[in-house]
């Protein structure tokens, strides 16, 4: 019995250990050490801090915000022409109160893709918000022929004026 479990034992041991010789086997180990890139962490940054807007958490918002605008900054020097970083960038630096910041990733989003509604219905809000009631009135130009959720949210904001 013992001779048949030492057999056993030393056949899957040598194809354990030659497993990588067989046609398709891969060589690259490097997804092994994969991290979370750093758009991920700050989008679940983002999630995080938009629960604890809607519990009224202040402090715990803004610090999960903070997480998310270093992530996407880093997020942003690996991958500059990456929309979707900047229109979390311009949220973000928004949700914080720094409008001048926000301003400058929503620009800079709407320069790579001048029609993008999220962008403008939210770039339309910022001026409203800093008293630039032309400029919003031309983000809602952009977002006329949408026919979308974000002219009809930008037109109830402006009209209240």
């Amino acid at each position: 019995m013992k001779y048949i479990i030492i057999i056993v034992l030393s056949i899957l041991t040598f194809q354990i250990t030659n497993a990588s010789d067989f046609k398709g086997a891969r060589d690259d180990n490097s997804f092994l050490n994969s991290k979370n890139s750093d758009f991920k962490k700050g989008k679940n940054a983002l999630k995080k801090a938009t629960k604890y807007e809607k519990k009224n958490k202040t402090k715990k918002k803004n610090n999960h915000f903070e997480k998310a605008i270093k992530y996407f900054v880093s997020a942003h020097k690996d991958e500059p022409n990456n929309i979707e970083i900047l229109k979390n960038l311009g949220l973000s630096y928004y949700k914080i109160g720094d409008l001048f910041m926000s301003e400058i990733y929503y620009s800079e989003g709407l320069v790579m893709d001048p029609t993008n509604n999220f962008i403008n219905q939210e770039l339309g809000k910022l001026y409203f918000e800093t008293k630039r009631i032309n400029l919003a009135k031309k983000r809602l130009e952009v977002l006329f022929s949408c026919n979308c959720k974000e002219y009809l949210d930008l037109l109830k904001i402006i009209e209240k004026n």
